[in-house]
């Protein structure tokens, strides 16, 4: 048990400071090059642990394992991250981690309509609650970065797909969390390296450029700005908060259960604003604290739900 909360808490804090390490090398590099970066490093950190898996259980990936891999990587590394680090970018650190930490409630309606999976009465009120919670926090009447919200809300919302679609397509083919994860960065990163390529094409670049809205993803750098003073921001990012973050996450669930692993994820609303208050000085509003409280209300629901839901299942 003390292994397990050690595991949570490391995984709390890297995952928590998460969007703050991203604002900080934002500044450096651009935001696509950065989630190539990323991905790529935390990928790496994973794959020892995801072939020890495919290992144990005699397991070889084959061609259609692939074609899941790019699906889940498509709508993980290329829509949902990107989106996300062109929240950051465009708004609060904090605000960024707040929306995005309501991906589980949109995972539970993508269940819902997807796999016809049914909502307790503990999900209804959790998912109710949350999106008051998200509500009071954006303040739909008084915004003042409209496009960082929107890019951090379809984040969360593509994640929660991503999610649903993972976890169908792994208990479909009998995959466990670390190895999807771990080659769903893999593919995730090679697709979106393949992008980065072809917006070197000139007739591509050209078109790109023309556009305003669009010229961040012109001629999009691979390894520019690389340097010794960026490395440990980088080896940060992909090595603590990508792999690491994962990697225990996954060794919480392992010696223990899925809901005391997600704890992780419940407590990061209240965490990331703190940290983002202290490392980089963003403030929190009154409107944001009251939001905060209602979201982590709403995961308090979720959470009890789940434990009651797994007990069901295994009973003690």
């Amino acid at each position: 048990m003390k292994k397990t909360i050690v595991y949570v808490l490391i995984s709390t804090f890297m995952f928590s400071s998460m969007e703050i390490a991203l604002k900080v090398a934002g500044a450096t590099f651009n935001p696509i090059q950065l989630n190539l970066i990323r991905f790529f490093i935390g990928a790496l950190v994973l794959l020892p642990f995801a072939n020890k898996a495919l290992k144990a259980t005699g397991r070889k990936l084959g061609k259609k394992d692939w074609h899941l891999f790019f699906l889940t990587g498509f709508l993980c590394v290329i829509i949902s991250m990107s989106l996300f680090q062109l929240a950051v970018v465009a708004t609060k650190a904090s605000t960024v981690a707040v929306l995005f930490s309501c991906n589980p409630v949109f995972a539970l309606i993508f269940a819902f309509l997807i796999l016809r999976e049914r909502l307790g009465r503990a999900n209804l009120i959790a998912v109710t609650i949350s999106i008051i919670g998200l509500l009071v926090i954006i303040d739909p009447l008084h915004l003042t970065r409209p496009l960082g919200i929107v890019f951090g809300l379809l984040a969360a919302v593509t994640f929660g797909f991503y999610s649903i679609i993972s976890r169908y397509g792994s208990t479909k083919q009998g995959l466990n969390g670390i190895v999807m994860t771990c080659y769903t960065f893999i593919a995730g990163t090679i697709e979106l390296l393949v992008l980065s390529l072809v917006t070197h094409i000139p007739l591509i670049a050209n078109y790109l450029g023309s556009i305003p809205s669009l010229k961040t993803f012109q001629n999009l750098p691979i390894l520019q700005h690389i340097t010794i003073a960026s490395l440990p921001m980088l080896l940060y990012l992909g090595v603590c908060v990508t792999g690491g973050g994962f990697a225990f996450y996954f060794l919480a669930m392992e010696k223990s259960n899925v809901s005391t692993a997600s704890l992780v994820f419940f407590i990061k609303p209240g965490l990331a604003p703190i940290l983002a208050a202290i490392l980089i000085g963003e403030k929190i509003t009154t409107l944001t604290i009251i939001g905060i409280i209602i979201i982590l209300l709403g995961s308090v629901v979720t959470f009890i739900g789940n434990r009651a839901k797994e007990e069901v299942i295994i009973p003690k």
